[in-house]
């Protein structure tokens, strides 16, 4: 009897469960209901896209970007195929016009989509169509386009494009400006929950071996863009650090590579890696006082790196004080 009771049971989990994946293959996705802009830095070459949706992880589906090729953002119902196809379109040598008419002329379900392309000369294109959640719509200038969906208002993107026009600074910056001005226009009329940013340069990312110069995603956040940007400052303050050490420190510039590690501090004073590695390059340049202040402070955000310390050759300097014994016991 147990064993009839235990075969009945296994039946009906499994016929909930294929009931289950039937019913999940019938229902419609949600719509990434997105605002978003891509753009492109003629001075430096970089490519990018920033995004922020009522959605979980928009990251994921939304910026596709290929150095010297072009950038894409794929939203409302997305298709994301529109992502490598568009990018492979552009390295063949397509308008970013011509890329976009190319997918939407292959696509069946072209109505619900909005598609925002950058090409790598600074040309632009943008979609949205019938079907798309209002208020939904684009606005192009020179090089970007900024694009949203089931927003509160067209708001959004005239904030984004008025905010990118006039931002000083790098492309990454703004971008980030831009998502931020689209937010406080109105955004998702649903809602906020992630944001992304993606910006891409040749040889731009870890050790020069790929082009991801920026990739920050925020997947489930109360304030994404607030914590896009606390993640866009950090990764500056990084960046910093390895112009200290790849540009300055690898080339014998002891100074260069403090300077260049003190505007990392400033950017992050509550790190404790920006603080360490000044204190190096302090030590380094026998500069004691400092060193110690500085390696203080890097300890005080990080208690665990008393272990690295008093092993690291270059705070050898450092060591012959008995103010380092303090420091690190």
């Amino acid at each position: 009897m147990n064993q009839l009771i235990g075969l009945m049971l296994l039946l009906s989990v499994c016929s909930n469960q294929t009931l289950f994946a039937q019913a999940s293959a019938e229902l419609p996705q949600r719509p990434v209901a997105t605002f978003s802009i891509v753009g492109y830095d003629p001075e430096t070459g970089d490519l990018g896209i920033a995004v922020q949706s009522k959605f979980f992880a928009v990251g994921a589906v939304v910026p596709w970007a290929r150095a010297g090729v072009g950038a894409i953002a794929t939203q409302s119902w997305a298709n994301t195929t529109y992502g490598p196809k568009g990018l492979d379109l552009l390295r063949q040598g397509l308008t970013a016009e011509e890329t976009l008419q190319k997918l939407l002329a292959e696509d069946a379900g072209r109505e619900k989509r909005q598609v925002g392309i950058v090409d790598a000369r600074g040309n632009t294109a943008c979609f949205t169509g019938t079907e798309c959640m209002a208020w939904a719509g684009c606005k192009k200038g020179t090089h970007y386009t900024a694009q949203g969906n089931i927003l509160v208002s067209e708001k959004t993107v005239q904030a984004m494009a008025e905010t990118f026009e006039k931002t000083p600074g790098e492309l990454a910056d703004r971008l980030a400006a831009a998502l931020q001005a689209g937010q406080e226009a109105g955004g998702d009329s649903r809602g906020r929950q992630s944001a992304a940013l993606l910006v891409v340069r040749e040889a731009g990312g870890y050790n020069g071996l790929n082009d991801r110069y920026i990739d920050l995603r925020v997947d489930d956040h109360p304030r994404p863009i607030q914590e896009l940007l606390r993640l866009l400052n950090l990764q500056h303050a990084y960046s910093w650090l390895n112009v200290a050490g790849d540009r300055y420190f690898n080339k014998n510039d002891v100074e260069g590579a403090i300077q260049a590690a003190q505007k990392s501090v400033e950017l992050a004073p509550q790190n404790a890696d920006c603080y360490y590695d000044l204190a190096e390059y302090y030590a380094l340049a026998n500069c004691i006082p400092e060193g110690l202040e500085t390696l203080k402070k890097a300890v005080e955000h990080n208690p665990n790196m008393k272990t690295m310390a008093k092993n690291d050759i270059y705070l050898e300097n450092l060591r012959q004080s008995p103010e380092f014994d303090k420091i690190v016991k």
